[in-house]
């Protein structure tokens, strides 16, 4: 039965929130201060329409907003938006009882993004790729998308023509595809061991759609350039499927206020490194001993540094961090931590880098959450967060990067004279 509702707030994920008759209703696409009319079943409510619109709505950039669930939040205002995301990352700071100065948003969107991951299913009988819709497993076709860099232009037609090969497979299938300076990275996942026979195929088609490299599940069928990305003055070929920040910008700005936050730093540990988006330009003035999980990614790490002249000393440890952090005496040697770990969060690290007596930590993340829980754990040992900068690289959706100092309250006379 529809319900005419007043939508007073916002929640963290971007649905509107209205409090009626002694319960919270949250609807998707609806704003502060609008009269909706909703279908309701239980806390959730499905928009039907907007009877008063609020102040903070705008036309969305896509046409197909409220069908794909890419973007959440392309009907709200510039300022608005900026607030919103801002004020996420304050309350999840008060709820942990965190106090710290909370910068304001920075627009790390630049040009788009640099990566996609395209689904391929079957619809209507015919193979389609595109993006999940909202809390469902539905197919939503896509041939362009506005949140994209313009290097992956022609990522959703090699997409499709590699869906449309691989068919036969009868798999539901996943296109990761990263814009490189050599042109299109692609990653097939989910059609599992293939016979020589259709490996060649691949080879064919990635000679055909001009792709800089074709791999399936992180294995190299072919490479036909290098798929070279920059990280400050270095160069990197990260490895097939291999992480990287959503945007070149998101990226750059994150390293910023890392390598801003490190100047006077001479030896920095970087956890869960990746292929060096912060080592490569920390070695810029510091020695650095990157620590990463991933084999491939610090091989990566390793040509990058190699093969750019002036960088300081970089060391590289391969090592499970969730099972084998690094223990006090051995982060005791740096000056500076720096971590950046998946969604999941550090806990087991930042539990040993708070019984640490390192003076200077830098934790990057990408999960709110995660990043409280953590943060709680250095505060709780004597630590100060200084400052928390949240970076909004994954445009008109909820999540937020955030990166966060802390300071040991001796740090600066430890470092006026230095190690002992």
């Amino acid at each position: 039965m529809p319900e005419r509702l007043t939508i007073t707030r916002l929640g963290v994920r971007g649905d509107g929130i209205a409090e009626t008759a002694g319960w919270t209703v949250y609807v998707p696409f609806a704003l502060p201060g609008e009269v909706v009319t909703a279908e309701v079943a239980g806390e959730r409510g499905r928009l039907l329409r907007v009877e008063e619109a609020g102040p903070g709505r705008r036309e969305p950039e896509c046409p197909l907003f409220t069908r794909c669930g890419g973007c959440a939040m392309q009907h709200l205002a510039e300022t608005h938006y900026r607030a919103w995301k801002r004020d996420g990352v304050l309350v999840a700071l008060q709820r942990a009882g965190l106090d710290a100065p909370v910068a304001d948003l920075v627009d790390a969107h630049g040009e788009g993004r640099r990566r996609v991951t395209f689904h391929a299913r079957r619809v209507d009988g015919e193979t389609h790729i595109g993006f999940m819709a909202a809390r469902s497993h539905a197919l939503v076709p896509i041939e362009a998308c506005p949140v994209l860099s313009p290097g992956l232009a022609r990522a959703p037609a090699a997409a499709l023509a590699l869906a449309r090969l691989l068919e036969g497979s009868g798999k539901p299938l996943d296109f990761q595809v990263t814009a490189t300076t050599a042109g299109l990275d692609l990653d097939i996942r989910g059609l599992g061991a293939v016979k020589d026979i259709l490996r060649q195929a691949l080879v064919t088609a990635a000679e055909r759609l001009d792709l800089a490299r074709l791999s399936l599940h992180g294995e190299v069928l072919v490479e036909r350039r290098p798929p070279a990305i920059a990280m400050g003055r270095a160069v990197v070929v990260p490895p097939a499927g291999g992480f990287l920040q959503a945007t070149a910008a998101g990226e750059d700005a994150l390293a910023e206020r890392v390598t801003a936050a490190c100047s006077k730093a001479k030896r920095i540990v970087d956890l869960f490194a990746g292929c060096g988006p912060f080592a490569l330009r920390l070695a810029e003035r510091a020695e650095v001993h990157a620590v990463e999980g991933s084999p491939e990614a610090l091989v990566a790490l390793d040509r990058a540094f190699r093969a750019t002249p002036g960088l300081k000393r970089i060391t590289t440890e391969t090592r499970d961090l969730f099972r084998r952090p690094l223990l006090p005496p051995e982060l005791d040697r740096f000056d500076a931590v720096v971590f950046d770990p998946p969604r999941a969060g550090a806990e087991a690290q930042a539990r040993q880098i708070a019984a640490s007596k390192v003076p200077l930590v830098v934790g990057v993340s990408c999960d709110v959450g995660t990043f409280t829980r953590d943060a709680r754990l250095l505060v709780d040992a004597g630590m100060r967060l200084v400052e928390v900068v949240p970076v909004d690289q994954f445009r008109y959706s909820p999540h937020v990067e955030i990166v966060g100092i802390f300071r040991r309250p001796d740090s600066h006379a430890r470092a006026r004279g230095g190690r002992r």
